[in-house]
């Protein structure tokens, strides 16, 4: 429940510090004097955009500050959020002249949309404004949900609906990453086709371009290799000279430690030259003239060649990397697929799920259609409207939506004899009114809201009416705290707590303040409301019959 409201420096109010309790509260006033000011004010608490505008001329900020009572039940709240909770919760929320607006809770800085998220489980604000939300068909639907006791599978339908939804679109962004895969599929697998075609893993292209080389110089090479031996191995040759100065020095008996040295590398170079000519006659032999293998390792050499330079790449190393790339590519695509059947076929399931929930609700709903008009059409006739007809339309679509696959028509008749139409073409302002209290009298009793504020719900109404309306927010008082802002002197004479707004001039300034009303102050308001500003011997009479009474 709302305890205290503080308000400082916010249009035409300096500072006021009200509190409040339980049971019906009236708020009462002349036109002007700023019961609205009021109204706007907690407007800020529930989290409406701020106007700096509104700011007075005793600083450069205004701040508007709540106290709820809370129970237990908001404890997950204020986990989820990262606020401390205390039962006794304070909202502040203040406007600087810059336009600058903070919100609070308990003093931890929130945004308006959590400030929201909380507020709107404390307090319903209901104006005779607010009666065109009977024109929104969302508002019909939630209405006959709360009405109906369904609206926990309403939320569990909501949540599937969600969960779907999320599904569909990353199965839409997935489908469209696919088909752009699949437009470089066949490219991709054509060039790892190409590259497998090398062999990467199994041949050495740096060898291959060695071999190449050989074989194409080879006559050349084996002319060499034969004119190397010869020269060695030549009667005359170099070998057979070395030999024989071999011979004339180990046949020569001087000792001599440095001719003994050189007569062992003489030794050394000897079978060195040898070796080099047996090894220049086998390479001779053995050296291949094969004109095919030339044209294969051209072919094998020149494909390597043109993949390098097509992919711009400067080894086979390189190239054995994008060909691993290409196959991740190639097998992410065969993999994607395999994932895009398995989404579609959990969105066509999650659907068809749906589609039963949805059915179930559209039953509860048509179900529920019948007592609950019956209930409405018994408050309205205690209001004065007897023949009045208030009758949901409901019919089923093929599309989903966050609210099922109903769609809902409210028919309204205030006449007997007149077939109900949509109640957007029917209702006037006052029919509306009385219809919209009738409908928060029985959802009242369904929600637990702490707190409910009607602004001028009674307007357009007198008499016996205006007895009836009264009675019925009594009545509505013992299920929450209720406030209401009214001209009728039937609804303040029903108050547990009576409120007077009233402007007064403060030096060169008008400002309004409130004082709450007892015994015969209230008496004069009521009388005030009954007879204008002359307050008659009879009208105070009459104030204290409507009290008692």
């Amino acid at each position: 429940m709302l305890a205290f409201l503080r308000i400082s420096n916010f249009a035409l109010i300096d500072y006021i510090e009200l509190e409040f309790k339980n049971g019906f509260t009236v708020i009462t006033g002349e036109t002007g004097s700023g019961k609205s000011i009021l109204l706007g004010a907690l407007d800020l608490i529930l989290g409406e955009r701020a106007d700096f505008s509104v700011i007075g001329p005793d600083s450069s900020k205004c701040y508007v500050e709540a106290e709820f009572q809370l129970a237990d039940t908001f404890l997950s709240f204020f986990e989820e959020n990262d606020i401390d909770f205390n039962l006794s919760t304070i909202i502040r929320r203040e406007i600087n002249t810059q336009g600058k607006s903070r919100a609070f809770i308990n003093d931890t800085p929130v945004s308006l949309q959590v400030l929201r998220g909380l507020t709107s489980q404390l307090v319903n604000i209901h104006s005779q404004y607010n009666t065109l939300e009977l024109k929104d068909k969302s508002y019909q639907l939630d209405m006959l949900d709360c009405l109906a006791d369904i609206e926990c599978d309403k939320t569990t339908y909501l949540g599937l609906f969600n969960q779907w939804k999320s599904k569909q679109q990353l199965l839409l962004v997935q489908q469209e990453t696919y088909e752009e895969r699949l437009k470089w599929l066949d490219y991709n697998q054509f060039q790892l086709n190409e590259l497998a075609e090398l062999n990467l893993e199994q041949l050495d292209f740096s060898q291959i371009e060695n071999e190449l080389h050989t074989l194409e110089n080879s006559e050349s090479l084996k002319s060499n290799f034969y004119h190397l031996a010869q020269t060695i191995q030549a009667e005359s040759g170099i070998y057979s000279n070395l030999i024989s100065l071999k011979s004339v020095l180990d046949k020569n008996n001087v000792s001599n430690a440095n001719l003994n040295a050189l007569k062992d590398r003489l030794a050394s170079i000897v079978l060195e030259l040898k070796d080099i000519g047996e090894e220049a006659e086998n390479f001779a032999d053995n050296l291949e003239m094969n004109p095919d293998k030339i044209i294969q390792l051209t072919g094998q050499l020149d494909a390597f060649n043109r993949l390098l330079s097509k992919h711009q790449k400067q080894s086979q190393e390189e190239l054995k990397i994008l060909m691993n790339e290409l196959s991740n590519s190639v097998d992410d695509t065969d993999l994607m697929r395999e994932e895009l059947e398995q989404l579609n076929r959990e969105v066509e399931q999650e659907y068809d799920e749906l589609i039963i929930r949805a059915g179930i609700l559209h039953n509860n709903r048509l179900n529920a259609v019948g007592p609950i008009s019956n209930a409405i059409q018994a408050i309205l006739t205690d209001l004065k409207m007897p023949d009045t007809l208030l009758l949901f339309q409901l019919t089923q679509s093929e599309n989903l939506t966050v609210s099922g696959n109903t769609e809902i028509q409210l028919l309204f008749s205030a006449n007997k004899g007149i077939t109900p139409i949509s109640i957007e073409k029917a209702a006037s302002g006052g029919e509306l009114s009385r219809v919209m209290l009738a409908l928060q009298k029985l959802i009242s009793e369904k929600r637990q809201l702490p707190t409910i504020l009607f602004d001028e719900i009674d307007t357009g109404v007198s008499g016996e009416v205006a007895h009836k309306i009264a009675s019925l927010l009594g009545s509505m008082s013992n299920e929450a705290q209720l406030f209401a802002i009214t001209h009728l002197p039937q609804v303040a004479a029903k108050a547990n707590h009576n409120a007077k707004v009233e402007k007064m001039q403060k030096g060169e300034r008008t400002i309004s303040k409130v004082e709450w009303l007892a015994g015969e102050e209230k008496v004069t308001e009521i009388a005030r409301l009954m007879s204008g500003e002359i307050i008659t011997p009879a009208a105070i009479e009459n104030a204290r019959n409507l009290i008692l009474n």
